[in-house]
């Protein structure tokens, strides 16, 4: 399983959101390239960087900030955020994106979507983020009459990389409810699945490797809290694989 540190990029500064409200973010006092270069330091093999202000505006926002990033570590990053039509998508595989991330334009535009797949085989990876079971888009402000499940499977055959799920009210919510969630979208589908925002704890790594397919796993709250280390998250990640009965 993939540890992916989270890089959330607002107005330049490292934030998360709490329950995927742009209200009232955390910020951290680390700017986002040292942030990169840290978790690169501490083993991780893959960068997750998000361009919050391009979620809740569509486009480039923070463009020089993540060039940056992806320019300075040797690992791939992976970008998200505000990438809504092929010329953004071409601008950030042009400059070194390893993957992009698809949200809200996934779930609008599957044309797009199929499009983007074919021109970078491999390469396109799509976020849903529900919330009460509904998927979200434009910035978790509008809730879809789609679950997860239902637009992940109606992707199956497009050629996506990896399906990046997240449960937004896993903050405050019993964490079994969400690891149900992930479970059975990870049994549903064939595309790999990427959790996210669920972990907390090396408890919540080791319940996530245990669940059939669960590629990988997307960590920044417990990270910048210093809940879980990047060197613990990974030997947790890198033990071999069983599969729990409770699951």
């Amino acid at each position: 399983m993939i540890i992916y540190p989270d890089i959330e990029v607002k107005d330049g500064k490292c934030v998360i959101l709490r329950r995927g409200s742009f209200d009232d973010p955390k910020v951290y006092d680390i700017e986002p390239l040292a942030a990169a270069k840290r978790f690169e330091a501490s083993g991780a093999e893959y960068l997750h960087v998000v361009d919050l202000d391009g979620v809740l505006q569509g486009g480039r926002h923070n463009a020089e900030t993540i060039v940056e990033i992806i320019e300075t570590v040797s690992i791939p990053v992976q970008v998200g955020g505000g990438i809504r039509t092929m010329a953004t998508a071409d601008w950030w595989m042009e400059h070194g994106a390893a993957r992009i991330v698809l949200g809200t334009a996934a779930i609008k535009d599957r044309t797009f979507v199929r499009n983007a797949c074919a021109r970078y085989p491999g390469k396109v990876v799509v976020s849903l983020d529900a919330r009460d079971g509904y998927v979200m888009v434009d910035g978790w402000r509008e809730q879809t009459g789609f679950t997860a499940s239902e637009i992940a499977k109606d992707l199956a055959d497009s050629g996506v990389a990896a399906i990046v799920f997240t449960d937004i009210d896993a903050q405050e919510g019993p964490k079994e409810a969400t690891f149900a969630e992930t479970s059975a979208l990870g049994q549903e589908i064939a595309i790999p699945l990427i959790s996210s925002g669920c972990v907390q704890s090396l408890d919540d790594v080791s319940v996530l490797r245990h669940i059939p397919g669960i590629h990988g796993t997307i960590i920044g709250w417990a990270f910048y809290e210093r809940w879980v280390s990047v060197r613990a998250a990974l030997a947790v990640a890198r033990e071999p694989a069983t599969e729990a009965e409770f699951i």
